[in-house]
């Protein structure tokens, strides 16, 4: 967690990988994934994510994991810019989210598509 005058103002949250993640182990524990990572939107470009992702990458490495993987939503194009130059890439792992919406009592569902990133450790 990244604290500053105010408080919290950014985290990270992250454990062993969801699914399989090729070259990784099957069951051997050496496939991490970052779940979250927020900071406080006025906060993004100031270093707090580059450091809690750092923070993040030390421990999964500590924790005896060689690969980290992470999601993230495809039309989100400053985060894939943000983990592309902490050296992830893009794998070609695509999954789709469907959330319910509703606006002015109208029910409807949303797709999002996220992008599964890749990073050796």
């Amino acid at each position: 967690m990244a604290v500053g005058e105010r408080g919290p103002v950014g985290w990270v949250c992250f454990g062993p990988a969801r699914g399989e993640v090729p070259g990784a182990a099957p069951g051997a524990g050496r496939a991490g994934e970052v779940y979250a990572l927020y900071v406080a939107p006025d906060l993004i470009g100031t270093g707090i994510g580059r450091g809690l992702l750092a923070e993040a990458h030390a421990a999964m490495r500590g924790q005896g994991f060689a690969t980290s993987a992470l999601w993230v939503l495809r039309d989100n194009r400053r985060a894939r810019r943000f983990y592309t130059r902490a050296g992830y890439a893009a794998d070609g792992a695509t999954q789709d989210d469907v959330y319910e919406d509703i606006h002015e009592g109208v029910h409807r569902d949303v797709t999002l598509t996220e992008l599964r990133y890749l990073r050796e450790l």
